[in-house]
Parts: C-alpha cells; structure tokens; sequence
C-alpha cells in the first residue's frame, strides 16, 4: 500500500481596484512571473481561512483587506507544482477582494507589491473600443485545434467545438463577458498561453507566430484571476459591489467608467443613467463639484437603504448581444 500524498492548502488572494478606467490586481513578489498574495494556512497561526488570507496580504503587500469573498478551491495536478516536483500536492483556495489602489506609492515600493492591470493578463477581455486585434490570431489555432482535438466532453455538456462556440459566441456576435475563465481553459487546453508550454502542455499549434497571449503569472494565479474577474463580472448584476470600488461620493460618470472598467464593456450613457435610476442605487449629495474644468456634475452616494429593500439589488447589465 502506497503512503499517502502530503497536502497543502494555500490561500490566493485576486485583490482587484480601479484606478480611474484602468481595472488592476495586486501583484506580489519578484521573479519573471507574477502571482497573487498567497501563502500556506497554518492552523495554528490562522484561526480561520479568511483571517489566514487577511495576514497574508498586510504582510506582503502592506494592505488591510475589507470585502472578500471566497471563490473555488483549485486543485489540479500539476497546475501549482510542476510535473515530478517533489514535495506536497498543493490546493489552492482562491479568494477576490475590492479595495481601493494605494494612495501612497511608498507603500507599494516598501511592500514589493504593486497594483498592475489586469487586461495585460486577458487583453482580449476588453471591449470598451470593440472586438480586441488579439482575438484576429488566437480564434484561427483555436478552432483548428478544436476541430482536430480528441478530447472527452466536459465543461458545460459540450464538445470542444461547443464549448468553443459557448466560451467565444458564434463570430464574436454574442460575447458573454462573465465567461473568462472558461476562455482561459481553452486557451491552455489548446497549449496557446505560456502556462501550458511552462506545465509541458505545449502543442503544436503554440509554436506558430502567435503573438504573447497576455502575461503568464505564477503556478495556477492567472487561472484564479479569471475566476475572480468572471465572479466580479457577473455580481455586479444582483450585489452593489462596484461601490467598493469606487469613492464614497462620484458623479454618474466616474460610476459609469468604473462599471465600463470591469465589465470590459463600452455603455451608452443615457441607459446607463436610466439603468441606476431604475435600480435606485444612489441618491444626490446635494452637491455639484467640477472636477475636470467642465460644467459642473453632481455628485452621488451609494444609497445603503436599497440592501433592506430587495435581496439582489444590481445594475443588471444583460450580456452582450
């Protein structure tokens, strides 16, 4: 009888923040790659998960967390530790916290930790200005090795072609933007981005001119970045979440960008202003302030009376048509 495979849990942290329209991750450490905050729980030192992931990121990149909410727990051989590592099998519990970019920039170079955007990881997530070029290369190789692939169905009840069609719509025309994990496993199932050549999963198809498909990061993060981006994504349609996000008080239109940021999604201003009014959202301050030498906007406030109100209060965007 064989012993038992050692275990380790480590604790990830996606801690996004929005810097007028630039949406970031925190990024901790050195090296070629980037990674999450993360670390090993110890249940000694950590009476709770959430506690163990609250040390972690004050410790390594100086920053008090406030909303977090548990993603998934990832597990896959060979996503954390490369094939014939020695050592435990790591399970990753993945996390996503709201937060605000640090005010002041010593306390990212004192920390090592830096806020970077996370469209450099999934450049082809944003849609504010149209279908990304990026998408003119990686579509063709994709469905090529979709068509070739032999490969069980999973994910979904599909094929590889169907979850092809499912992930990236029917030509771009029905684009899902809560999808982007499901686009990513595609993207390392067909070997195209650089964890899949790092974890020996290079194909054929990889060594084509393609250009760099976004920054790899370490071990499995870009894989629970996705998660945390289509998890965000998604909530903003039934949670008030973007309003941890954004400063206490804001014009319609640093609310609008900030929804843009994340969604990845250009929206036209009169709905958006109808969707809020409709949602009901905010309330005036009673204030009007001029904050880019124009006329002067009125500034509004998260109206935390909506929470008692109705259960799933949001700014039900509908996808993308």
């Amino acid at each position: 009888m064989s012993a038992s495979t050692p275990l380790e849990i480590n604790l990830t942290a996606a801690v996004a923040a929005v810097d007028g329209v630039t949406p970031s991750i925190l990024v901790t450490g050195g090296g070629s790659e980037a990674g999450l905050p993360s670390g090993p729980f110890d249940p000694l030192a950590h009476r709770t998960f959430d506690m163990g992931l609250r040390s972690f990121v004050q410790e390594q990149a100086g920053l008090a967390l406030g909303y977090v909410e548990q993603l998934y727990t990832f597990g896959d051989r060979g996503r954390h530790t490369r094939p014939g590592d020695s050592g435990p099998h790591v399970v990753s519990v993945g996390y996503l916290a709201l937060t605000r970019p640090f005010d002041d920039e010593r306390g990212e170079e004192a920390s090592g930790a830096s806020f970077v955007p996370w469209y450099n990881f999934f450049p082809w997530e944003d849609w504010r200005t149209g279908a990304p070029d990026i998408l003119e290369a990686m579509l063709p190789p994709l469905k090529s090795w979709a068509a070739q692939a032999k490969s069980p169905t999973r994910g979904r009840g599909l094929g590889l072609q169907g979850r092809l069609r499912f992930a990236f719509g029917d030509d771009l025309t029905s684009w899902d933007e809560e999808l982007v994990l499901d686009r990513y496993e595609l993207l390392y199932e067909a070997g195209l981005v650089g964890e899949a050549r790092r974890d020996g999963r290079e194909s054929a198809l990889a060594r084509t001119s393609l250009p760099a498909l976004g920054q790899t990061m370490r071990f499995d993060h870009r894989r629970i970045l996705a998660t945390a981006m289509g998890r965000l994504r998604a909530k903003l349609k039934y949670r008030p979440v973007i309003f941890e996000l954004i400063d206490e008080e804001f014009t319609l239109t640093e609310l609008q960008r900030v929804v843009e940021a994340i969604s990845g999604r250009h929206l036209h201003k009169q709905n958006f202003r109808r969707l809020v009014e409709a949602a009901a959202l905010v309330e005036p301050t009673g204030v009007t302030e001029v904050r880019t030498g124009g006329r002067p906007a009125q500034l509004f406030r998260f109206r935390h009376d909506i929470l008692a109100e109705r259960p799933a209060p949001g700014l039900r965007l509908g996808h993308r048509g």
